[in-house]
Parts: structure tokens; sequence; C-alpha cells
């Protein structure tokens, strides 16, 4: 499957300098938006978030999709939609979309559930569940020894002996090997407790706001992190959650929908399997 995510938040990164914008260039073609975005799903903030700074992953995805058209373009080049079995093939699954698409349609959860009573509710439910872990603010200074173990062991060992009483964002950014972070003076903001290097966390544990620790030895290299803030542990509020929340209480609801009208539809026209014969659409041999 193509990543369709990643490439509808790179459509909606590039800045518009016209109605619509030229996005890349297949062999002489010129390609716009609008030429890719039928192909494009839905993505959230938070997808959106984080591919935004990732450019290489979304020009990428914008490869994947033009790729994909150049594919139909050869296997419609070759008549290979006008074969029997794929004239088959394409009707099934257009059956099942267009199903699909009127199931959701008339399925749909109103635009104004839930209301702010029902997300409390829900909330003061699953408020003992809600719980934040600790979380860092931190900075680093990574030395790599991809290229030459011992001079970045010997980088480290000098650097370890004017960290703790240094500038440490000049440090990062005389000294780094990663560039983005060393940009902004070793800044990787907020980290939760348990998405950081389980080395590295171990370091942390029970140290206090302004405490730098390192080096720290990984695979890659050494790594020197300071403590900029942290959060302790705590119930998430109302309104950190409340979207999780909602989009819960919506997916519930039309769950519940599908459910509830597929039960009236199987209502209206029972049906009844021929079990004896029911084995014979799968035996060796058995055409569709």
């Amino acid at each position: 499957m193509l990543p369709r995510a990643a490439a509808l938040v790179l459509l909606a990164a590039l800045p518009l300098q016209a109605n619509d914008p030229v996005i890349a260039r297949a062999g002489d073609k010129d390609v716009t938006a609008s030429q890719i975005k039928p192909y494009l799903g839905e993505v959230t903030q938070a997808q959106r978030d984080a591919l935004l700074q990732n450019p290489a992953a979304l020009s990428r995805a914008v490869r994947s999709v033009l790729l994909q058209q150049q594919l139909l373009a050869e296997a419609k080049a070759s008549d290979w939609d006008k074969k029997p079995d794929t004239k088959a093939l394409l009707d099934r699954v257009r059956d099942a979309a267009l199903a699909e698409s009127f199931l959701e349609s008339v399925t749909a959860v109103p635009a104004d559930y839930p209301s702010d009573a029902e997300i409390s509710a829900l909330y003061e439910s699953r408020k003992d569940t809600l719980r934040l872990p600790r979380q860092f603010r931190l900075a680093q200074i990574f030395i790599s020894s991809s290229e030459d173990p011992a001079k970045a062991k010997s980088e480290a060992d000098s650097l370890a002996a004017t960290i703790k009483t240094g500038d440490f964002a000049a440090l990062a950014k005389a000294h780094s090997d990663e560039p983005r972070s060393a940009a902004n003076g070793g800044d990787i903001g907020w980290l939760t407790e348990d998405s950081i290097q389980p080395a590295i966390r171990e370091a942390l544990a029970g140290a206090a706001k302004n405490t730098t620790i390192g080096p720290v030895a990984l695979g890659d290299g050494f790594y020197f992190v300071k403590i900029l803030d942290l959060k302790e542990p705590r119930t998430a509020t109302l309104e950190e959650v409340r979207p999780q929340l909602a989009a819960a209480l919506r997916q519930e609801r039309a769950a519940l929908n599908r459910q509830a009208y597929l039960e009236r539809l199987q209502a209206k026209s029972p049906v009844t399997i021929n079990e004896i014969a029911l084995p014979g659409l799968i035996s060796t041999g058995t055409t569709p």
C-alpha cells in the first residue's frame, strides 16, 4: 500500500504558488496537486506534525503515488483492464467499495456528537487510566562513532571533563554530530520516559532539572544529555484528552450504528445457508 497520509501532508506543506501548484515532474510532464490529491486519504494532526519534520519521507510518499500512476498507465497500455479475470476483480472491488461507502453514509455519526456532558462522563469513568508518564525536556550532544570509534571515544572523554561546568548549548552547537538538535543548542524537546533509550533512561533515573549525564555509549556513538525541564507522572486533564475521548465515543457510536443497520437489513431479508453444499465452495479444483 502507498503511504497516502504522508503524501497528503506534503501537499498541505507546500507553499501555494498557484491555485494548482506543480509539485513534481514525471519524465517530461509536470504533476500538479490536483492530479495527486484524489489518491490521498485523511491524516491526523499528529501525523501531519510528524511528517512535516521529515521531508525525505514526504518526498518518498509522493514518488510512490507517481510510481503507482506510471504502473497504472502501463497496465492500461497493455489492455490489462480488458482481461476477463481483471474485469471480474474490478467489479468485486467496485461493489465492495460502493457498499462500504453507502454503509458509512447511512450510519454516519452526527457532527454534534458527543456532547460536552458525554465527554466529561467518559473522562470521569476512565480517569484512573489516563495517567501521563514522567516527561523530560532534554538537550543532547551526540558524538558519532561510525567512522572512527577511537577518535569518538577520545572526543567524548575530553568533552566529559568540561560538560558539567560549561555552556551546554554552546558545546552542543560546536561538537554535536546531530545537526538538527545542534542548531537548537542540543534541545530535542519533550520526551516521555518510556520513549527514551533504556541506557539513557537508567542514567536519568532520579536526576533533577539541569542535571547533565554522560557520556553514555550506545551502538552509534556517545551521548551527553541535559535535563532542561521535567514533569512528574500525573493524571491528564480533561482538556488534554478531550479530542481522544471524543474520537473514542464517535468510533463507538459508529460501530453501534453499523451493527444496528446491518441487523435491520438482515431482518428484512433473512439468509438461509445450505450447510451440506457449503464445503463445495472451497473444494480442490472448484472454480468460481
